[in-house]
């Protein structure tokens, strides 16, 4: 089925690149969750490839890969491992969106680009404890104000992810001297700068997301280097469909699983593997029924976002993409842990992994209520302005 989706050379090549390293990121995979540690060898294996720049525009050095192809390739990896997809997929989102926005100044731009291709790793540092998901609006408690020296900021930051191999943070602090939220571009080396390893989770366990704690640290001026005059999640990122993309690879990687154990498992009350069985049937059915809704719906927003003609138009699609993939991710996983039964929950089964790590994308932004309150919102609106339109016709 996934062969429908790719439609270029470049797609193929890079999706070869990553079955070239599969199995070696495959057999990590396991010890990563068990340990609860990051997945260091697969980020050597995808730094060795060039993960890092995929999304860095070919002008500056990069491959220039679209949304579209991004999900293709974050699907992909994370069929062979969710921690290492979900990792490394905020660089490639956060690069992508930094590039097409223009978000930063152009000589800032073409130096972090050297960055990039050099394997640098970012992310951005925006949730706290006391607001919670930044895209909910809170202010952030991190604070900048302004020092000769330059920035001076204090602050600690939840849900990290790959904290351990980042090399810059992209973090949020309320700007005294501007009254707004502004984003601060920090070394992994600044002084006052450390990760508390409290990630303690039961699921995405090797995405390492520990807390960033920042102590006096000191920025240069020029590092303040957003200031956004919307709210988080308010313009439209197509980057953010790396997030759906890891838990549909999840899913495949389910469902995977349970198709070769029904076509191989034979108990002896049967003549042949439990695949022949009506009820097994149906099951796996469902399972590819979903695999096609959740792939054309994502696959679908990322190429209209791709396309500029059809990026204006969008409105709450990125939502509907994150929304509809995360929750029939859950399902397929559910699905395939009944085909395989009680075995799905021994601690060797890689499905009680999944079942786990899938449910993560429930709690990755954008949060379901919010779609649902903003799709509600948005007919209502349209509703009123086509009777407002029909009225002002008919006087």
């Amino acid at each position: 089925m996934k062969n429908l989706f790719v439609k270029t050379k470049q797609q193929q090549y890079w999706l070869d690149q990553l079955a070239s390293i599969s199995e070696s990121i495959k057999a990590e995979a396991k010890e990563v969750d068990e340990q609860s540690r990051f997945p260091f060898e697969a980020h050597k294996l995808l730094l060795q490839i060039g993960y890092p720049k995929l999304t860095l525009p070919k002008e500056f050095g990069g491959e220039g890969l679209s949304v579209y192809d991004m999900v293709l390739v974050q699907e992909t990896l994370a069929s062979y491992d969710e921690n290492a997809s979900l990792s490394l997929g905020w660089t490639l989102g956060v690069v992508g969106e930094l590039y097409e926005k223009k978000l930063w100044t152009d000589d800032l731009l073409s130096s972090f680009a050297q960055e990039i291709k050099n394997g640098a790793i970012i992310n951005r540092a925006a949730s706290e404890a006391a607001t919670g998901s930044p895209t909910r609006g809170g202010r952030p408690g991190t604070n900048a104000v302004s020092k000769e020296a330059g920035w001076l900021i204090n602050g600690r930051k939840i849900f990290t992810t790959a904290s351990p191999v980042l090399d810059y943070f992209l973090t949020s602090a309320w700007v005294e001297e501007k009254n707004q939220i502004g984003y601060f571009l920090i070394h992994k080396d600044a002084k006052g700068l450390s990760i508390e390893e409290n990630w303690e989770m039961s699921a995405m366990r090797g995405t390492s997301s520990h807390d960033l704690v920042l102590k006096d640290v000191i920025v240069p001026s020029n590092h303040l280097v957003e200031l956004p005059s919307h709210p988080s999640g308010g313009k439209i990122n197509g980057w953010i469909l790396h997030i759906p993309a890891t838990y549909l690879g999840i899913a495949q990687a389910a469902r995977d699983y349970a198709l070769h154990f029904a076509n191989h498992y034979q108990p002896n009350s049967l003549n042949a593997p439990i695949s022949t069985l009506p009820n097994v049937q149906q099951l796996l059915g469902d399972i590819e029924l979903k695999l096609y809704q959740a792939r054309f719906v994502l696959y679908g927003v990322a190429e209209a976002y791709d396309d500029p003609a059809r990026r204006e138009l969008l409105v709450n699609e990125m939502a509907v993409a994150k929304h509809t993939v995360t929750n029939l991710a859950i399902e397929i996983v559910d699905k395939a842990m009944r085909v395989v039964g009680a075995k799905s929950l021994q601690l060797t089964n890689p499905l009680q992994r999944y079942y786990r790590n899938v449910r993560a994308g429930l709690h990755n932004p954008p949060m379901d209520d919010m779609t649902i309150i903003k799709l509600a919102n948005a007919a209502i609106e349209q509703q009123k302005s086509t009777e407002h339109q029909l009225q002002n016709n008919g006087e």
